[in-house]
C-alpha cells in the first residue's frame, strides 16, 4: 500500500507540474476534468445520485432520518450541477474580468429551475446538496486557474500545494515523532494537535525557502503558507465529517493508494481561494 501510495503521488505530482506549467487551456481542461469527477463523488456521497463501488457505506452513519433518494448515476439535478461547472471554466478561460461571478449565480439559478421543473422528484436538501457540490468542488478548484493567470502566477501557484500536500506531510512527521493530543477523535483519530501545529509551521517555513529561493517577499509567502496550512486542516477535517456523516470509507478509487479526487484533493480545494486572496494581498502588494 505504502508503495502504491507512493507512486500515485509522484504520478499526481507530475501532472501537476506539466498542466500547471504548461497554463492556459491545458489547465483549464484538467481542472475541469478534476471537477466532474469531484463532483460525481459528492454528489454520490450527498445522496443525489447513486454513490460508486468505492462509496459503499463501509462505516455506520450518524443516526438521523433522511428523506433523500438517489436517482440514477445521472439525473437533471446532478446535469445541471455538470453543465455548470462547464460553464464556469469556459467563462473562466475565456471571458475577462469578473464574469465569472455571474457564471456561478447563474448556475445556482440553473438548479433550482430544474428543483422547481421536476418538482416533487427530489427533496429541497439534493437541490442545496447540488448547489453546494458545484460550489465546493468545481468554483474553489478553479482558483488554482486564477492564480495561474495573476502576474508571476507560474510561481505563486505552487504555494497552494506547499501548504496544503506540505503541511500534510510535516504534520505527519510530527505527529509520529511527538504527537500525544488528539485533535478530531471522532473525524480523524490520527491527526493531532502537535502534528497539526508541525504541519503549519512546516508549511510557512516551506513558503519561506521558496519565497529566498524565487526572491519573492519572505514574510509574505510565510505567512500566505502557515494561513494556508490551517485552512488545509479544515479542509481534510470538512471531507472527513461528510464521509463520517454519510458512512463512506473514501469518495472514490480512482487514484490507487490515495481514494477518489475528493480523497487526494480535500485540502487543496479549500487552501486555492485562500491563497489567491492572500497572494494579492501580502505577496504581490509586498
Amino acid at each position: 500500500m505504502f508503495l502504491t501510495r507512493t507512486i500515485s503521488g509522484i504520478v499526481l505530482v507530475i501532472i501537476a507540474l506539466a498542466t500547471i506549467l504548461t497554463g492556459g487551456p491545458v489547465l483549464i481542461a484538467t481542472l475541469l476534468i478534476c471537477s466532474l469527477i469531484g463532483m460525481q463523488e459528492v454528489y454520490g456521497a450527498l445522496e443525489i445520485v447513486e454513490g460508486n463501488e468505492a462509496q459503499v457505506r463501509s462505516s455506520t452513519p450518524l443516526e438521523k432520518e433522511s428523506a433523500a433518494t438517489p436517482q440514477g448515476k445521472w439525473n437533471p439535478l446532478s446535469l445541471a450541477g455538470f453543465a455548470g461547472a462547464v460553464i464556469y471554466y469556459l467563462v473562466l478561460y475565456l471571458a475577462p474580468g469578473q464574469y465569472y461571478l455571474v457564471s456561478i449565480v447563474g448556475t445556482v439559478l440553473l438548479i433550482l429551475a430544474v428543483y422547481v421543473a421536476t418538482f416533487p422528484r427530489f427533496v429541497a436538501e439534493q437541490a442545496v446538496s447540488a448547489v453546494f457540490g458545484f460550489l465546493y468542488v468545481a468554483v474553489m478548484l478553479g482558483f488554482i486557474y486564477l492564480i495561474r493567470c495573476e502576474e508571476n502566477g507560474k510561481i505563486l501557484v505552487w504555494l497552494v500545494f506547499l501548504s496544503s500536500w506540505g503541511a500534510d506531510t510535516c504534520a505527519y512527521l510530527a505527529g509520529r515523532a511527538f504527537g500525544r493530543h488528539k485533535m478530531a477523535p471522532v473525524l480523524s483519530p490520527k491527526k493531532s494537535v502537535e502534528g497539526a501545529v508541525g504541519g503549519i509551521l512546516g508549511a510557512g517555513l516551506l513558503g519561506l525557502i521558496y519565497a529566498l529561493y524565487f526572491k519573492m517577499p519572505s514574510a509574505g509567502c510565510f505567512v500566505t503558507c502557515a494561513a494556508g496550512a490551517v485552512i488545509s486542516i479544515f479542509g481534510d477535517l470538512a471531507a472527513s465529517a461528510i464521509k463520517r456523516d454519510k458512512g463512506i470509507k473514501d469518495y472514490g478509487k480512482l487514484i490507487p493508494g490515495h481514494g477518489g479526487i475528493l480523497d487526494r484533493f480535500d485540502s487543496v480545494i479549500f487552501t486555492a481561494p485562500v491563497i489567491y486572496m492572500l497572494s494579492l494581498l501580502l505577496i504581490a502588494a509586498g
